[in-house]
């Protein structure tokens, strides 16, 4: 991808940054996991030395934040009070007790007598971050990159600088007493600097967006560094006609509620048009109990729901307390409706009919797809992992949830005893390729 003419060049300022960041992360990526794990308690102990300035940090940035009328969805992203800070600091030594993992052998190979292939896990090197409005994602993807060897390269949104600036300052203050060097972080601060970030290819290994659909498409079209990420959470939940009507009920109520702005919440309902009626019978009412907004086609609003959907609320993330209904003829309608609407991130079925519900699995072509259970379990510490730094919708692994598994590569290692191609090419030689225990 050719980058923008538009995107500015890094200064020397940040190219020095980048710099230091990229020889922590090569100090870091020798280190044993003894050492990375010592790292991340030391983290852990210094954030939680430093809640107080934390959260006051945050309550600067919300203040400032509702002043300037943020979105609700971006406030509750933004708010991290002392129990989701608690939470982050559990998760960061959850991590520490993980599985290392690098330097696992994942193929142990003898070519020929004396020739033998090993392919080993490696960090990827120094992982560029740029996210909005969640300041607990800088503890997240710190403590990741840490724990997978990786330096980071950090940009959260203006709106939680003050907070981020907390967060890093009490992980390097926690690092400074560790063998793993400070530096392997990096905050940046201004868009000025994320912008740049894009052309620190050689410096900077992967980017990783967490944000809005706009944010990602402009970093997707402007760097040469590989992206991971998603650019949209539009997920459908299909209440099909076998479904337990107060199990698809409960179900739909926590994919939407639980957490409207989480980018694994609902915002398509798709419905079975032979239990339709039955079924928003007592959808409706429990819906606005919960404070949700109902937009319907006009099959479902024959039924009750009361304002119209158009064209572009099937293909809308709302990160909010709405909710578009669709009335479907049949299982082919709600997966023709996913494949034209999806940004394939997660899709559930509530279904009875185990027939029905393998076919959905087998032909929904999302990073998660689920049967009779919440989308809002599309999460790396609800799958155990630990934490993630993010989610990835392409087809390509990593896919869905990314945690540790996702941040690191492989190396091949060949060692031999004086062996050259030549004798294998004149048939002096013969390959045995003969696998050998891990």
């Amino acid at each position: 991808m050719t980058t923008s003419p538009g995107v500015p060049e890094p200064s020397a300022e940040l190219l020095q940054r980048a710099a230091k960041v990229r020889r922590a992360a090569m100090a870091l990526g020798q280190s044993d996991d003894d050492q990375r794990r010592k790292a991340l308690m030391a983290m852990a102990t210094s954030l939680l030395s430093c809640s107080e300035q934390i959260v006051a940090a945050n309550r600067q940035d919300l203040e400032r934040a509702r002043a300037e009328g943020l979105a609700p969805a971006l406030m509750a992203r933004l708010k991290l009070d002392e129990a989701k800070l608690v939470s982050a600091i559990d998760g960061v030594r959850q991590l520490a007790q993980s599985s290392d993992p690098l330097g696992q052998l994942q193929l142990h190979r003898e070519l020929d007598q004396g020739l033998v292939l090993e392919r080993i896990t490696v960090p990827l090197g120094v992982l560029g971050v740029i996210f909005e409005a969640r300041p607990d994602a800088v503890i997240q993807i710190a403590s990741l990159a840490i724990r997978s060897g990786n330096g980071a390269m950090l940009k959260g949104g203006s709106e939680a600088n003050c907070t981020n600036e907390a967060i890093i300052e009490a992980l390097k203050k926690g690092l400074a007493a560790t063998q793993v060097d400070p530096q392997a972080l990096a905050l940046l601060t201004t868009r000025k600097e994320s912008i740049a970030l894009l052309r620190l290819e050689g410096l900077v290994d992967l980017i990783i967006p967490r944000g809005s659909n706009e944010l990602v498409r402009f970093i997707q079209d402007n760097t040469r560094i590989p992206v991971l990420g998603h650019a949209d959470g539009i997920c459908h939940l299909y209440i099909d006609a076998t479904a337990d009507l107060q199990q698809a009920l409960q179900i739909a109520i926590d994919s939407k509620t639980q957490y409207p702005a989480a980018c694994n919440a609902i915002e398509t309902l798709l419905i079975h048009q032979s239990i339709a009626s039955a079924f928003l019978a007592i959808a409706i009412p429990a819906f606005r109990q919960a404070g949700v907004r109902l937009l319907g086609d006009s099959a479902s609003r024959a039924l009750g729901v009361e304002e119209p959907a158009s064209e572009e609320d099937w293909s809308t993330e709302y990160l909010d307390l709405i909710l578009s209904v669709k009335l479907v003829p049949n299982l082919e309608g709600a997966l023709d409706h996913i494949r034209r609407y999806s940004s394939r991130h997660t899709e559930a079925i509530v279904t009875n009919d185990q027939e029905t519900a393998d076919h959905f699995l087998r032909a929904v072509d999302s990073a998660g797809v689920y049967h009779n259970c919440s989308t809002r379990f599309a999460d790396g510490f609800r799958y155990g992992f630990g934490a993630e730094v993010g989610i990835s919708t392409q087809t390509l692994p990593p896919r869905g949830p990314v945690g540790l598994e996702g941040l690191i590569t492989y190396r091949y290692r060949l060692r031999g005893e004086g062996h050259i191609v030549a004798d294998y090419a004149d048939g002096r030689r013969m390959f045995s390729h003969r696998d050998l225990p891990l």
